[in-house]
This record gives C-alpha cells, structure tokens and sequence, in this order.
C-alpha cells in the first residue's frame, strides 16, 4: 500500500506500531483492523523485545469510523452483515494485540475514544501524556460497548463504575483516568516522549521470555482458580529455568550486578 493504515518501525529492540490515518483521527476501519492484525503478527515473529501502540497526529484513535457507519445505514446493509465485516474484523484486532506475547504499550498523547479505548485497554500498559484522555461514549451514536470494553473496563474500574462510564460517555483527563487505573502512567506533555522511551528501553532490555510469560499468566488469571493459577506458574516457571536470561540473572544477582539480558 503507497499510504499504509497502519505502519510499523523498528528502533533496537522495540517495535513501534503506528495507526496512520491522522486525518480521520485513526479511526478503526475494516481496512485499519486488518492491517493492525498483519502488523502485530509481523512483530511477534521479529526480533522485538517490546511494542508501543500509538496514534498519528493528534489523536490515539477517535474510535470507529463513522463515515462507514453512515454508508451501511444509507445502503440499507444488514446489521449481521455489519457486524460480520467490521465488528468481527475489530475483535479479532483486539485479540491480537491482547494476546501478542511481546509486552505491548499504548501511548496516548491525545483521545483515545470508544473502540480506541478497548484497543488502549487491550494493550498491557496504558502511558499517558498530560494530553491523553479516554472515554467509551459508544451511546454518543447509538450503540452498546465493542472492542472488548465490556470485559476489560470492568475488571479495571468495577462493574459499577463502568457502567457509569458507559451510560454517561464522559471523556476523562490524564489524571482522573490514572486515578481509577485506565492510565497506568501520565507524564507531563514536554517530557513524554523522553519518559515513554526510558520506560519502554527499559523493559525490553528485560528476560523477554519470562515476561512473555508473566503477561499470559496475568492474563489467563482473570478466569482461572488460583488452584490452576500455581498450575500456570508451575508450567511458566519450568520454562523460564531453562533460558539464558535466567542463568545471567542469578549470577548477576550473586555478584552484585545489573544483569545484561539477552531475550533468550
């Protein structure tokens, strides 16, 4: 494509992963959620360590794109038909990213909007500018909660709260966003870019597998007893003894210095 929907760069060992329509406020089209599922699936196979999710432009991602929307309505398309070609595209972008086993950051230096916060929530950190906002004003046209919001906004804030969220669409700042857990990280807007890229340096120079691992069994926990719990960590653990990393991490730790992990 001349002017690819979403781009992906690589500087060391993180991956950037940019949604390219600023025009349109990234929203999410067909177009866009396919070419979001080739672009992490190209970056899982790579030699990544960490991926950041942003939005180009002023925006992280105003949601789904209303101008789709219009057309189905205006060609009298079927709701099943809708939601087959873009809900089910968008879903199983949201599954993709959720279930990328590289550590994944969204970096929201602007609004992320109905669908753009279910795919900002679907990501394992959610850093923020004090620029960024979020919101689930899915009712500003019309429509029940997508992109995965039912299930991560609750877990998040509480069923209460996300229901308040839902019926009333309020846009929330950095601060009240980070203060109920949305954000996991605000940073003053001048130093944004330098904080996000220490942090992110930082955890990709961390042991990849074991956080691979440490992120899917944070993940799976959400709908497993803690019998199967200690079960997954048994399994995870038993990998994690056998690589590189952990072999540098302990005798860094017996000698009393940083370990030099090699994602391996």
């Amino acid at each position: 494509m001349d002017d690819p929907t979403v781009t992906v760069s690589m500087e060391g060992d993180v991956a950037t992963v940019t949604l390219n329509r600023p025009a349109a406020r990234n929203a999410l089209s067909k177009e866009t959620a396919d070419a979001l599922i080739d672009r992490f699936e190209s970056v899982a196979d790579s030699d990544a360590r960490c991926v950041v999710l942003e939005g180009a432009g002023p925006a992280f991602c105003a949601g789904g794109d209303i101008d789709a929307m219009l057309e189905g309505i205006d060609n009298d398309q079927p709701p099943a038909e809708r939601v087959e070609l873009v809900v089910s595209a968008l879903h199983e972008a949201i599954r993709t990213v959720h279930s990328c086993p590289l550590p994944v950051v969204a970096k929201i230096d602007g609004p992320a909007f109905g669908a753009g916060a279910g795919l900002a929530l679907a990501c394992d950190l959610q850093v923020a500018s004090t620029d960024g906002q979020i919101g689930f004003g899915f009712r500003r046209v019309g429509l029940a909660s997508d992109s995965g919001v039912s299930y991560f906004l609750p877990r998040i804030v509480g069923p209460n709260k996300a229901k308040e969220l839902l019926f009333t669409g309020d846009l929330l700042d950095a601060e009240t966003a980070h203060e109920l857990g949305l954000f996991t990280r605000v940073f003053d807007a001048e130093t944004f870019e330098s904080e996000v890229s220490a942090l992110v340096d930082d955890i990709a120079s961390g042991p990849t597998v074991a956080l691979g691992h440490a992120k899917r069994l944070v993940n799976r926990s959400l709908d497993s007893s803690l019998e199967q719990a200690l079960e997954n960590e048994a399994a995870a653990q038993g990998v994690a003894f056998t690589t590189d990393d952990h072999e540098e991490g302990a005798t860094a730790f017996v000698e009393k210095r940083d370990p030099e992990f090699k994602g391996q």
